[in-house]
């Protein structure tokens, strides 16, 4: 204890609970309006100041006891465990000298996606990774269960692959409205939040989708609205139904969405383009783009989509799925998590 003598001196040690105390009074009278962000300012302010009093797990373990046990006295409903002021210190020093587009990023985040973004291995050094999986987060409204899946997933690391483009829009569309087309429409959705992990009828994604789909349009990206599912179409006798219909409002087009329980077939496209053409017919209102179709199916290959689409004339993308990382694998997962946690702790205790 020889080396907790200066910090634990009655008046150094009643400036830093002041302190804290202020940090934590500051961000109860601004929680209000920005519960994450306030509660992250706070967090942030108190890591600083057990930074800058040098304290660590060798130097400081019975200043940070004392300081949890005084504050949970004032503030029993607040989590402020040795552990989780130690979190506070490791939140500050990990974003101290980060950009500042990835600090507003984590500002933002509940501070349990905040620690688990801090603690994974696929992301705890990768600032990029972070600042992806933050924005994901805030703008699906991800859950910490959502967000551990997309890093197990690796969400991150597919995000920086260069995708092909399975679609035809550069022959089907307008130059501009082709460009805007490729970005708002994906290669691959990401639908962990149905919590499927078994393999699933076409027809049970789909009713999955429609129970979710506030979810799923988030998915999806902005600007999309639902018209609805198992959609009848038909034509002068010439009939279909298209499994989700949606609008999307940049684009200014009817957008059908087919499902495909599995590997992606070449006459899907012929399918689909013969619903694009009544669609267009009679769906489509006046001063609107042509109706686009995505085929989202569970896996495809290039090739075949590319030979597929080759002299169709209505615009269609192929895009594939991800739901949930089968049983065993997350069991597996979960274990070397524990595992990696429990080396943690050890090496703290060395230390």
């Amino acid at each position: 204890m020889t080396n907790n003598i200066e910090i634990t001196r009655d008046v150094d040690y009643n400036e830093l609970l002041q302190q804290t105390v202020a940090v934590l009074e500051n961000a109860r009278t601004t929680i209000s309006r920005s519960i994450a962000g306030s509660i992250s300012n706070a967090h942030w302010e108190i890591g600083k100041l057990l930074h800058e009093r040098k304290l660590d797990s060798k130097h400081g373990a019975g200043v940070v006891n004392r300081l949890s046990t005084d504050l949970k006295q004032r503030y029993p409903q607040i989590g402020l465990s040795p552990r989780q002021l130690w979190n506070m210190k490791k939140f500050y020093v990990r974003f101290s000298e980060s950009e500042p587009k990835l600090l507003h990023a984590v500002a933002v985040l509940p501070w349990g996606h905040t620690l688990d973004l801090m603690s994974n291995k696929k992301t705890k050094d990768n600032d990029d990774a972070i600042l992806y999986y933050a924005t994901e987060t805030i703008a699906k409204g991800w859950n910490r269960d959502l967000l551990t899946n997309a890093i197990n997933l690796d969400m991150y690391g597919q995000h920086c692959l260069p995708a092909d483009k399975d679609n035809n829009f550069h022959t089907t569309l307008p130059v501009q409205q082709a460009a805007y087309a490729n970005e708002v429409l994906k290669s691959t959705y990401n639908l962990g939040f149905l919590g499927v992990t078994e393999p699933v009828l076409e027809l049970e994604l789909e009713h999955r989708l429609v129970e979710k789909i506030k979810l799923f349009l988030l998915e999806l990206g902005k600007g999309f609205t639902y018209i609805g599912n198992q959609y009848p179409i038909e034509y002068k006798g010439s009939n279909g139904i298209v499994d989700l219909l949606f609008f999307h409002r940049g684009l200014r087009s009817l957008i059908a969405i087919e499902l495909k329980a599995g590997k992606y077939r070449p006459e899907y496209a012929g399918k689909m383009n013969y619903y694009l053409s009544i669609l267009d017919r009679t769906e489509r209102g006046n001063g609107e783009n042509p109706s686009i179709g995505i085929i989202l199916c569970a896996e495809k290959n290039h090739v075949d989509v590319e030979l597929s689409l080759d002299g169709l004339d209505k615009p269609i993308g192929v895009a594939d799925y991800r739901l949930i990382i089968p049983k065993e694998e997350l069991k597996q997962i979960v274990q070397s998590e524990i595992q990696a946690y429990d080396d943690e702790k050890r090496t703290d205790k060395d230390e």
